[in-house]
């Protein structure tokens, strides 16, 4: 598939004999250029401008010059389109081609060739570009501009029919760098950008989907690839932040108030390889650390963003524009062009430093930060917002020499709304509660997940912690720390048959941890079965929004106040009918009663 002259050919729908056993002939064709994963997620960005065509046949192919082919055989499969080894490729003449990188011999391609940028705008600085036959690499120039002629130029003519920009300020960088290429520039806007400013009213949603209420702060990790990266650095090196950033996430944040989740460039995931980096991340996400797929999903997480923790990364740019506070955790400014915009965001935004509380930094972005404090920057985000798809589909059928469909609008994909993920945190819970109130009835309560052998949670001066105490998963990864747990949780659904109804598990549950004073068997968002050692089995149900949503805050916590209720010499039906638990700023109306079902 990527390359090399022993790859089988396709005889269908392209080939010596195609026209022998295709069944719809005539049709343009359309060859889409993919150079590794990160650049194909712009390439299917825009596959839709050609749907319900029927005088189109689209093809893709991969130039297998980039280090990072990992992860491109399965996007392809999924994309559906006939697959062309490179070699076949270069043979087969085309009517338009679609890259969004300049990596590989595109020179080759025969047929029209417009390239989109696979990021917002060109802002890196590149060492000279892997090109197979067109410019061997040296090893020895000087890094220069993504839009510089080592790029974008091939024996001294434009590799591009059309190179595809955002904004004017590129078109000058690019005509500074490479006049040459300059008359090839088109502005069309930028479909990743429009994709998400068409999902902005869906923000409540897609928080939704994080199990995020509205009084809870999501904060986004998100890293480009490299070492200098928020997610690079030397593993011998004392000042890696990374280490850091990841221990502090589960140690500063309490679990109710804050929702973590990781956004990591494609070249991390691939070159590395997915179990690698999910390895790394391991300790962080038993403690809730969420890693979105690196195909999809990030786009929605950056719209329920309540800040990024970032860097140099597109991500990062691409929260500044739509007003999300960022904080610059890494931000090399010899990577990049000086005069880029994401070259200014690094001179406008703050920057995260370790030496400091890592929760005190992020509230103080998000409490600070004024709506329009990114506005010039989200202005050279794209000069066209919202157009990129009129815009591209004019150019692609231009180009093509075929009137554009009448019978349907240009339109970009919709991003979907990701199904329902709550964090979920394996490792064990520290609860500290702050204050146990009779009456009303209410506990006030902060969770924190800790790992490892790290030290209690932070005591806050101005409210410690009356009492405290454990409560672990049944799925942790550490089974000796059941034995001392005061609560025990397991999550599933009520009629799950491995684990019997949820009060015959509380039974199995108690007679398996003598030492904990409560069970909970959390099987929905809002509400748990919890059973005390006296053997009464307790429903609670968490009071849903005005508009009848339900509560999103996690069960468990109400598990653990009902324990430190108990645990304080009251009587858990003294706690109801409804005992009000506060998480932060949120305070949860919670109905006890007893459950239909009969303990064992």
């Amino acid at each position: 598939m990527t390359g090399g002259a022993e790859a089988v050919r396709l005889r269908v729908p392209a080939g010596a004999d195609a026209e022998r056993w295709v069944t719809r002939v005539g049709c343009r064709r359309v060859l889409f250029v993919v150079h590794n994963v990160t650049s194909a997620t712009r390439l299917l960005d825009v596959l839709p401008l050609f749907d319900g065509d029927l005088r189109v046949q689209m093809f893709a192919t991969c130039t297998g010059s980039s280090p990072f082919l990992a992860g491109v055989p399965e996007l392809l499969a999924r994309a559906g389109l006939p697959v062309l080894p490179w070699e076949q490729a270069k043979d087969t003449p085309f009517d338009l081609a679609v890259s969004a990188s300049y990596g590989g011999e595109l020179g080759a391609v025969k047929g029209k060739l417009v390239v989109l940028s696979h990021g917002v705008g060109y802002n890196k600085r590149l060492a000279t570009p892997d090109t197979g036959h067109r410019t061997p690499d040296t090893g020895h120039l000087p890094p220069v501009f993504g839009l510089s002629p080592e790029w974008v130029l091939e024996d001294g003519r434009p590799v591009a029919t059309a190179t595809v920009l955002s904004h004017p300020e590129q078109v000058e960088r690019l005509r500074a760098a490479c006049p040459e290429a300059a008359p090839t520039a088109v502005l069309a806007g930028d479909p990743c950008y429009d994709r998400i400013l068409a999902a902005l009213p869906q923000r409540e949603r897609f928080r939704r989907a994080l199990g995020v209420g509205p009084d809870r702060r999501l904060i986004v990790v998100g890293s480009t690839w490299a070492p200098r990266s928020l997610f690079g650095g030397d593993g011998e090196d004392r000042d890696d932040l990374l280490p850091w950033l990841l221990s502090r996430l589960a140690a500063e944040l309490p679990a109710d108030e804050y929702r973590t989740t990781a956004v990591l460039h494609p070249n991390i995931w691939y070159g590395h390889g997915p179990g690698q980096v999910r390895a790394w991340l391991e300790n962080a996400r038993r403690a809730g650390l969420d890693a979105v797929p690196p195909l999809e999903g990030w786009r929605q997480a950056l719209i329920a963003a309540d800040c990024v923790l970032g860097d140099h990364s597109s991500v990062t740019y691409y929260a500044a524009s739509i007003g999300i506070p960022v904080v610059l955790g890494a931000f090399p400014e010899q990577d990049l062009d000086p005069g880029s915009p994401v070259a200014a965001l690094g001179r406008t935004a703050p920057r995260l430093l370790r030496h400091g509380s890592l929760r005190a930094q992020i509230d103080r972005a998000v409490e600070a930060h004024e709506p329009g404090r990114y506005k010039a920057l989200a202005q050279q985000t794209s000069s066209a917002p919202g157009e990129s798809a009129v815009l591209l589909r004019r150019l692609f059928y231009g180009l093509l020499d075929l009137p554009e469909p009448r019978s349907h609008a240009a339109l970009l994909e919709p991003l979907p709304l990701p199904p329902f993920h709550p964090a979920h945190a394996t490792a064990p819970v520290r609860v500290l509660v702050r204050h146990i109130g009779a009456d009303p009835p209410q506990v006030d309560l902060v969770r924190y997940a800790v790992g490892g052998d790290e030290p209690d949670p932070p005591q806050e001066s101005d409210a410690p912690a009356e009492s405290a105490h454990t409560m672990v998963d049944e799925e942790t990864r550490e089974p000796g720390r059941l034995s001392v747990a005061d609560v025990v949780v397991r999550r599933a659904a009520a009629d799950d048959p491995r684990l019997g109804p949820p009060a015959a598990w509380a039974a199995e549950a108690l007679a398996s941890h003598p030492y904990c004073g409560l069970v909970a068997f959390v099987d929905g968002p809002d509400r748990c079965y919890v059973r005390t050692r006296d053997g009464e089995l307790l429903r609670l149900t968490a009071a849903p929004d005005a508009a009848g949503r339900p509560d999103l805050c996690d069960p468990a916590a109400y598990a653990g106040a009902l324990y430190a209720w108990t645990a304080s010499g009251r009587a858990p039906a003294d706690a109801g009918p409804v005992l009000r638990v506060r998480t932060g700023a949120a305070v949860h109306r919670v109905t006890i009663e007893p459950s239909a079902a009969r303990p064992a």
